[in-house]
């Protein structure tokens, strides 16, 4: 009989790389780590949301952290994936270079994150954690709703008619 393996609560986030840089997510907001899809650009959309994927039956909004934290873009490789997070309700593909693992912080808080100038707004940083000796930038991913909620409100994303339009139609 095989057995599964219970959800360990000390591990709370989901790791990535973002050039050289360590990031985070709660795990909490995490729905799947998933390599790229097929996308769609969008015209007029923030410089950030690359295009739109039909994920499971809803377009979401692809956004690309290289973008996202003023990066060059590089090209997809194998290790490029894209973690699937809930922004106020709605589902977004977020672009990372590499994800590298599930961990905790060992029940110590987040330390805040230093104010380093402009930017500070976009990169969303809610705190910053240690794991394994290296800084690791926790990202608050509800500061992304500034470029979810104008696409939603043009019926760009979602599960609607005007997002699913956006789309090339799917081969049988």
């Amino acid at each position: 009989m095989e057995t599964r393996q219970r959800h360990d609560p000390s591990k709370s986030l989901v790791g990535f790389h973002v050039g050289d840089v360590h990031y985070a997510v709660p795990i909490d907001r995490v729905k799947e780590i998933s390599n790229p899809l097929e996308m769609v650009a969008l015209p007029h959309a923030p410089p950030a949301v690359v295009g739109v994927a039909d994920y499971r039956g809803d377009v979401v909004p692809v956004v690309d952290l290289r973008a996202r934290f003023g990066l060059a873009t590089t090209v997809v490789t194998r290790k490029t994936k894209w973690l699937v997070v809930e922004v106020a309700g709605r589902m977004v593909a977020l672009v990372v270079d590499a994800v590298s693992e599930v961990f905790g912080t060992g029940g110590a808080e987040l330390r805040p994150a230093p104010a380093l100038g402009s930017g500070d707004d976009v990169r969303g940083i809610a705190g910053v954690a240690s794991y394994g000796g290296t800084l690791v930038f926790v990202l608050d991913t509800s500061r992304l709703r500034d470029l979810t909620e104008p696409l939603a409100a043009a019926g760009q994303i979602g599960g609607g008619e005007v997002a699913r339009s956006l789309l090339p139609e799917a081969s049988p």
